[in-house]
Parts: structure tokens; C-alpha cells; sequence
């Protein structure tokens, strides 16, 4: 449901823009997209993107605050170096994260799997979250996995369910915000991937399944001037 959400909004956004330029080329009306500071809407489309398909996250809110002050700054006189904000922006978020992350409500276990033909999918989740902030996070999960909140900023983090116990479809929720993340897969599952790159990514390295039975990861990951490595 989340990724046919994004989809439709990244296909609307381009039937905006063509219809746009449709209409410039038949004198209908004027159309620009390359206004000063238009190179910041790749920063501040795929956050909103993210935010409206996956919910808030530290890497959307960091990338959409950071956009939106690139952005400013083509046109706000004020005598602000937006440049020298960022970091210190992206520290900000990262206290606030911290301090209300003891606030969330108790964890919702998960319900079994059903597996229908046609359909997959997973009905609630007891995520795990691991975060690695200008430090580094070694985690080996060798117990039932049902799905983790993974969080490097400025920082990595490695995952290794090699030997963990995949019973049911699983979700990875990923922000990767100038850092790394690792996540080793064990064999006999599958692995799809939802990701909104800003100057960042995710390589899947880890061997398809072909059993039309397998088990899913659901990789939704944000990575903003940072990667995901599936391995």
C-alpha cells in the first residue's frame, strides 16, 4: 500500500510538470521549472514524498528543513549563511529525536502472516530500533525477528540476521543521514526496497529467492548524503 501511495504521487508530480511544459509549448500559458533555486526541489520533493508515504522519520524532516533553507536563501535578504545552518540543523533534530524517543507508545506484537495468492504482506510489527549517532552499532539477531527501526546519522550501523528467525513478512524502517548501513540477509528470502535517495542510496547485493513461497523484507529506507548495503 505504502509503495502504490508513492508511486501515485511521483506520477503525479510528473504529469504536473508535463502538462506544464505542454502548455508552454502551445502558448497556453507560461512554464518554468527552472527558476532560481529550482535544484533544491530535489531535495524537498522526495522528502515530502517520503513523509507522506512512510510517515515522519529523521531523514525526511533533516532533508525537507535543509531544502526548504537552501531554498530561502535564493530569495530571503536576511543576512543568514544558510549554509553554516545545516549542520547545526540536523544536530537539532537529532536531540529532539533523542529526547522523545523514551515518549512512544508500547510496541504493538506482530500478528502471523497470512499468505494469500496474490497477496503478501504484514499485519502490525514489534520493530526493534537501533541507532548509531557519530558512532558505530554491531547488532547479531540470532532470535525471531519482526522488524527493526535502523537510524545512522553521522554514523553506521550493521545488521546481521543471517541467523535470525524469519517467520513472517518483516519491514526495515532505514534513515541513513551522512552514514552507512549494513544488512546482512540470510538465504531463502526476499528482499524489496522502497528508497528515497538524496545524493545517497541503497545496493542490493544478497541472492534473489526463487520460491514463490518465501518469506519478505520490506526495505523503506531514506538516504540522504549516506548508503544501505543489503548483502
Amino acid at each position: 500500500m505504502r509503495n502504490k501511495l508513492s508511486n501515485i504521487i511521483w506520477g503525479l508530480i510528473f504529469i504536473i510538470i508535463g502538462v506544464g511544459f505542454a502548455g508552454d509549448a502551445m502558448n497556453l500559458w507560461e512554464f518554468n521549472l527552472f527558476f532560481r533555486g529550482w535544484w533544491t526541489l530535489l531535495i524537498i520533493i522526495p522528502c515530502l514524498v517520503s513523509i507522506i508515504a512512510h510517515g515522519i522519520n529523521v531523514g525526511s524532516i533533516t532533508g525537507l528543513i535543509i531544502g526548504i533553507m537552501l531554498l530561502a536563501a535564493h530569495y530571503v535578504s536576511f543576512r543568514i549563511n544558510f549554509w553554516r545552518l545545516i549542520i547545526p540543523t540536523i544536530l537539532i533534530i537529532i536531540g529532539l529525536k533523542i529526547i522523545f524517543q523514551g515518549f512512544r507508545r508500547k510496541k504493538v506484537y506482530a500478528e502471523p502472516t497470512i499468505h494469500v495468492e496474490g497477496q503478501t504482506g504484514f499485519h502490525g510489527s514489534d520493530k526493534r530500533e537501533y541507532s548509531a549517532v557519530f558512532s558505530s552499532n554491531n547488532i547479531k539477531i540470532t532470535d525471531r525477528f519482526t522488524g527493526a527501526d535502523l537510524n545512522a546519522i553521522f554514523g553506521g550501523i550493521a545488521l546481521d540476521l543471517r541467523d535470525a528467525i524469519i517467520d513472517s513478512d518483516v519491514e526495515i524502517t532505514a534513515t541513513a543521514v551522512f552514514g552507512g548501513i549494513d544488512i546482512y540477509v540470510p538465504r531463502g528470502v526476499q528482499i524489496k526496497i522502497n528508497n528515497i535517495p538524496i545524493f545517497g542510496g541503497v545496493s542490493n547485493k544478497s541472492g534473489l529467492s526463487q520460491d514463490p513461497g518465501a518469506y519478505t523484507i520490506y526495505l523503506n529506507s531514506t538516504t540522504m548524503f549516506g548508503g544501505i548495503d543489503i548483502k
